[in-house]
């Protein structure tokens, strides 16, 4: 009998945040061990509920959420949600610009389907959220890496995106804050990535799911409200603000001189109508969410539960010898270095599964993030103070003795 074999537009695709490692976690798990999973950005298990309105408004409308929606979603919603663009001045949207989608995900993979053509580019972070990447690819097109300055707290290099600019660049995605560093862009960065987007005529897709947690000093900005002049996408939603990840409830709003953009617009009501819409109770958290008592605030304060774990978190990794970590200013991961003079890591999957099989912590590498070396992890700081020292700690024990 032939081999089933799936399709060609799959073999560049990866996604290590649910790779072969946690396919060991779980037989792991299987066997009665405890796993300390520092893996996912899923507040729930850590014990970051939704707000009780958000989940009481979900449940007062099922009655009503039985049928199928417009194929943007609710009007109510995406009300709301223009409201929020006004509130962070991103200028000139309509109800109309805005798409809700089962997640900022499979609105990435939409806006990806409905403008690649094969030999089209796209200008991806490194590190970056892996879906990008992976969805650059499913269309079709070609994912370029830019290059992020740890030196400089992870802030994109400048030089190295206008480098990587060709005749096939058809877009710049930002991932601000960023996931995995944690980093939040100033200003002065901002306007110079829109500059090149403007100079080349490049599509802007922001992706700002971490807007509201942020740290310290540092402010957000939000893309969109840089320019009016860009076509620029953003992306945001329910999952991590207000830790509602499970309803899968995300937006995409479409800013700038939408008449340069009319046919790719036209693809994505294409795609739109294709999946008929998304799913519609959760759509009715968000205008109580967008509107209510941002709740967030309460966490990422001194003596908020994210804020004082962080700061654990990466005090812990900074005191183990020969490993350095910047510190993030936004959402809800570190992305720590180790250095190549005390851990010569060839191979940094095989540094992540010797971790999970020796000491039950599980992490996810940097090449999951398309970063260019092997000497980094991620760690995700929603667990409790206490399985968070225990982990840091089994990690430094690790660490201790470690050789490929």
């Amino acid at each position: 009998m032939p081999v089933i074999r799936k399709s060609n537009k799959l073999i560049n695709v990866c996604y290590d945040i649910r790779g072969p490692v946690l396919q060991e976690a779980k037989r792991l798990e299987e066997e009665g061990n405890r796993i300390l999973k520092l893996n996912i950005g899923n507040p729930a298990p850590w014990g970051f509920e939704a707000p009780e309105e958000i989940v009481q408004d979900v449940i007062r409308n099922l009655p009503a959420s039985q049928g199928y929606c417009d194929s943007k979603g609710l009007f109510a919603a995406r009300k709301a949600i223009m409201q929020e663009c006004q509130r962070k001045e991103i200028a000139n949207v309509s109800v109309e610009d805005i798409y809700i989608g089962n997640g900022v995900s499979e609105l990435i993979v939409m806006s990806m389907q409905g403008l690649l053509n094969d030999t089209d580019e796209m200008l991806i972070p490194a590190p970056d959220y892996p879906l990008w990447t992976a969805a650059v690819s499913l269309a079709g097109g070609n994912p370029v890496h830019y290059l992020c300055d740890e030196q400089s707290g992870w802030v994109p290099d400048i030089d190295d995106i206008r480098s990587k600019i060709t005749e096939n660049t058809r877009g710049i995605v930002v991932i601000n804050p960023n996931n995995p560093t944690g980093a939040v862009y100033p200003k002065e960065i901002l306007m110079q990535i829109m500059d090149l987007a403007r100079e080349h005529s490049l599509i802007v897709f922001a992706d700002e799911i971490y807007d509201k947690i942020i740290y310290d000093q540092a402010r957000h900005i939000s893309m969109a409200s840089l320019a009016d002049d860009v076509i620029c996408l953003t992306f945001n939603g329910l999952s991590k603000t207000y830790r509602a990840a499970g309803f899968r409830s995300g937006w995409l709003i479409v800013s700038g001189p939408k008449h340069r953009a009319r046919d790719y617009i036209e693809g994505l009501d294409m795609l739109s109508n294709m999946r008929l819409c998304a799913n519609v109770p959760a759509q009715h958290a968000i205008q109580t969410a967008l509107g209510g008592y941002q709740s967030i605030n309460e966490l990422i304060v001194p003596e908020g539960r994210l804020f004082e774990q962080r700061n654990l978190a990466w005090k812990m990794l900074n005191d183990i010898p020969g490993v350095s970590c910047v510190k993030p200013e936004g959402a809800l991961y570190l992305f720590p270095r180790l250095d190549p003079d005390v851990y010569p890591i060839k191979n940094d999957e095989k540094l992540a599964l010797d971790l999970l099989l020796q000491q039950k912590v599980l992490v996810v590498q940097g090449s999951g993030f398309n970063m260019p070396d092997t000497q980094h992890f991620r760690i995700v700081f929603l667990p409790r103070i206490d399985d968070l020292e225990e982990a840091i700690s089994r990690i430094a024990t690790f660490l201790k003795s470690y050789e490929q």
